[in-house]
């Protein structure tokens, strides 16, 4: 079984930096790519407040925080990632993004290393097929927040390796995360629950049965939801949660996962929730304030 011991991250956005985090944490030699040193250097701000959140709360100690931080290594450059065991993946949620990203690293690296994608959606066959190495390539999927979600989706493609599967297994296992296996149908286990929800709350705005407020206040109250769906989509990101509706409306060529016309409409206006400061809730002031 393959051994990992150094990981390659591409992307320190929120996920990235919280997959790093937790990879450093358990003990992991970790790489951190992104497009910028400024967007590194970002990510790796986050994970030293997260961590010091840690701290203050006793789930782990200040000598465990720094030797965390130590062995995450900015990582400018794709070919900084040619000696690592596993890369994986956490770029934006769009196919054709994804795929040029592969095609570049693949040449980079050693022939044995693993390849995973955090997809949330997209097809594991069809992007380990744009690899030269689709035997070696799985999904391995992480919840969001990272460093506080127990839960990892482990996707096959048709043609990962057992031994690939196996290395992954014990991979979140040393997370100290739980493995759940998703077959590689569009959007997996979580999101193909989870979105249509959050689809139809939006529907439910849009068609005028209750505004913002109430649809969440109702989910937390009557479902024991500890989010609303509303605010859920803000914190995922409404760029993120229309991608996901996307893949399966076109994945699985049923109506109902079409994506609500006002979903649509607040991505085009730029407002994707948390990361730009309006989405069904504005975020500017110093309470969230619903926009509808």
């Amino acid at each position: 079984m393959t051994e990992i011991r150094k990981v390659g991250v591409i992307g320190a956005g929120q996920m990235g930096n919280g997959i790093a985090h937790v990879c450093a944490l358990a003990g992991y030699d970790v790489l951190l790519n992104d497009l910028s040193k400024e967007k590194i250097e970002s990510g790796l701000a986050t994970i030293n407040g997260n961590l010091a959140r840690q701290v203050t709360k006793d789930a782990i100690t200040e000598d465990e925080r720094k030797a965390t931080l130590k062995r995450i290594v900015p990582a400018p450059a794709l070919s900084d990632l040619g000696e690592t065991d596993l890369v994986i993946e956490s770029a934006v949620e769009n196919e054709d993004i994804k795929r040029a990203i592969f095609k570049e690293l693949c040449p980079l690296l050693k022939p044995e290393a693993m390849l995973a994608t955090n997809t949330s959606s997209i097809s594991i066959t069809r992007l380990a097929s744009n690899t030269d190495r689709p035997e070696r390539f799985l999904g391995i999927h992480f919840m969001n927040p990272v460093p506080l979600m127990q839960l990892i989706e482990l996707v096959r493609g048709i043609a990962t390796e057992d031994e690939t599967f196996d290395a992954a297994k014990v991979f979140v296992q040393k997370l100290g995360k739980s493995a759940t296996v998703a077959e590689d149908f569009p959007a997996f286990i979580v999101n193909r629950i989870l979105l249509p929800m959050i689809n139809e709350a939006v529907y439910t705005l849009y068609e005028g049965v209750g505004s913002v407020e109430a649809i969440d206040n109702a989910m937390r109250l009557g479902a024991n939801h500890p989010m609303g769906p509303l605010q859920l989509a803000d914190f995922i990101g409404l760029d993120t949660c229309l991608s996901i509706m996307q893949v399966l409306y076109e994945g699985l060529a049923d109506t109902k996962y079409r994506p609500c016309p006002l979903l649509v409409k607040y991505v085009e206006a730029g407002w994707l929730g948390r990361k730009t400061q309006r989405g069904f809730y504005d975020y500017r002031g110093e309470t969230p304030v619903p926009t509808r």
